[in-house]
């Protein structure tokens, strides 16, 4: 005998991520775009050893790290960041 269970909204229950702000303009997307590459790029870079100096890291160190790529990233891409959201904005606008 098993009760079933339904989830009230199964779609915010597993999207747990942090509120981004939904982009107005296309500019703004691709700027939050590249600040997503970035970040993956930083945490490519940094690696599995473990810490910045491979000497490891504990969840709360771990956790800091995370959010300072993800702000360092997002500044880098509202100041021009690698170009990559000045192109595609570019592109699209050509096809216009």
């Amino acid at each position: 005998m098993s009760a079933s269970v339904t989830l009230a909204n199964p779609v915010a229950t597993v999207i747990d991520a942090p509120h981004v702000p939904q982009p107005k303009t296309v500019e703004e997307a691709a700027k939050q775009f590249e600040a997503l590459m970035i970040s993956q790029l930083l945490k490519q870079a940094r690696g599995d050893a473990g810490g910045w100096l491979g000497g490891g890291e504990d969840a709360g160190s771990e956790t800091a790290t995370g959010l300072a790529e993800e702000q360092f990233a997002q500044a880098l891409a509202q100041s021009g960041g690698l170009g990559l959201s000045r192109e595609i904005v570019s592109s699209l606008a050509a096809r216009e």
